[in-house]
């Protein structure tokens, strides 16, 4: 069966490796916090000044003034460190970030991202999205495989103005997960358990390249 928004930040949370530092971005990369692997030394990086973010709190221990970007309430790990937004960005900037997990609205078949605005709708701006595209080596997409009226969000070519181009290397979606070729083209790696290659296939508008040996996730 397709995967719910927790399990797609599961499956995310495998990626990660022992020491790396690892910038969340709003929405479901913010729960990937809840499934570090037991053991692992992994410090999660918020943009709004925060490094070394724990799992979300318990009731008990909301603190309201402890954030991350998307306005949700924190927990800090043991060595976490609280700082202002543009040592933050500089970090960012300055390449200290091993793996970024964005959510996205589109995602073309050449690894471009939209994920900042929909024409018509208000916005404050492209925000640290712009940052973390431009500055990142490694950014996995987290992201619903289609919108509301059932339309993929794995397109030829994005139709909403792009936050990057050509710097996705990875997306997880409810249905599976997928590499960008470097000659173009989605290819499937994973998919979910109980998921048809047909209906990955009849979700996807860009190409799909699908290996002989898909392994279930």
């Amino acid at each position: 069966m397709a995967l719910d928004k927790n399990g797609i930040a599961k499956r995310i949370a495998q990626e990660l490796e022992d020491g790396y530092y690892v910038n969340l971005g709003i929405g479901i990369p913010t729960l990937v916090a809840n499934y570090i692997p037991e053991g692992m030394n992994v410090m999660l990086q918020s943009e709004n000044g925060l490094l070394g973010i724990g799992p979300f709190p318990e009731e008990a221990e909301v603190d309201a003034d402890l954030i991350n970007a998307g306005k949700q309430t924190v927990t800090m790990q043991a060595g976490s460190s609280l700082f202002s937004s543009s040592d933050s960005f500089a970090m960012i900037r300055g390449g200290h970030v091993n793996l970024t997990i964005l959510g996205a609205m589109e995602v073309s078949e050449t690894g471009d991202i939209a994920n900042w605005k929909i024409p018509g709708k208000m916005v404050k701006g492209m925000g640290g999205a712009m940052d973390l595209v431009a500055s990142a080596e490694n950014i996995i997409v987290a992201m619903q495989h289609v919108d509301k009226y059932g339309k993929s969000k794995l397109l030829p070519a994005c139709s909403l103005p792009l936050t990057g181009v050509k710097c996705v290397k990875k997306i997880v979606t409810e249905l599976g997960v997928f590499e960008i070729a470097p000659e173009g083209g989605f290819v499937l790696r994973e998919r979910a358990s109980g998921v048809s290659i047909e209906e990955i296939k009849n979700a996807t508008a860009g190409k799909l390249i699908i290996p002989e040996n898909v392994v279930e996730m």
